[in-house]
């Protein structure tokens, strides 16, 4: 049992500091400190209450505040969620800091994106694709134009973005060029297979196929075999 009693009697009554009534009892200093807090946020002083006996007094200064219950919680439209995650550039993660500005005690970041793949289990996709770890290079030309500087003149120049990502892999290939020509694209996608250095890998486009093409490592050397799809 605590000795709040004490605590309360010696600083109301004896006027003792929290140093002497911490040697007193035989307790921290730290602990008196936060036992007279305690007191005073729950409004209690010396003499007690005679209706508060040991165990009420304790559960009054430590009482547990209630539990947010999840149902009290705002949910975010999932549907309206859904089709801005389709924006380049819109992440789970801004999506739930938008969520918590405008509902401060709304979901956590984990809750939040649980729910949000327990809705979209829900849905029906029109196709299914399996995709084992490490098998395939997803390869395309990001949408975003980011631009070159000149370190002399300061001249900004925009450019086209190449990626290259092998799934699962935390692996990223980018590659700078002056456009999205065909040429471009052809010695883009055979740098990034050189650079998986990974035999018989395939390479696809998020892009709808229209053209496909190949590359291969010289002989000797283990082959990469690349499948990139240009719109």
């Amino acid at each position: 049992m605590r000795k709040l009693r004490d605590v309360l009697r010696l600083h109301y009554d004896a006027g003792l500091s929290h140093r002497a009534i911490a040697q007193a009892c035989a307790i921290g200093l730290g602990t008196v400190t936060a036992y007279l807090q305690r007191a005073t946020a729950a409004g209690v002083t010396w003499p007690v209450p005679a209706d508060l006996d040991d165990v009420a007094l304790e559960a009054r200064l430590f009482a547990r505040p209630a539990p947010v219950g999840g149902r009290d919680r705002q949910l975010p439209d999932w549907a309206q969620l859904h089709q801005e995650l389709k924006t380049p550039g819109v992440t789970l993660m801004l999506l739930w800091q938008e969520y918590r500005v405008a509902h401060p005690t709304g979901y956590a970041y984990s809750q939040f994106c649980e729910r949000y793949r327990q809705w979209a289990r829900r849905l029906k996709p029109s196709m299914r694709q399996v995709h084992r770890a490490g098998e395939k290079l997803f390869v395309d030309f990001s949408g975003a134009r980011p631009h070159l500087v000149d370190g002399r003149t300061g001249e900004q120049t925009p450019v086209e973005l190449f990626v290259g990502v092998l799934g699962a892999s935390g692996l990223i290939y980018a590659e700078a060029t002056a456009s999205q020509d065909l040429p471009s694209w052809n010695v883009c996608s055979r740098l990034v297979c050189l650079s998986a250095r990974s035999p018989d890998r395939s390479a696809r486009s998020s892009s709808v196929a229209a053209r496909a093409h190949r590359c291969r490592r010289d002989r000797g050397t283990p082959r990469v075999s690349c499948i990139a799809y240009r719109r």
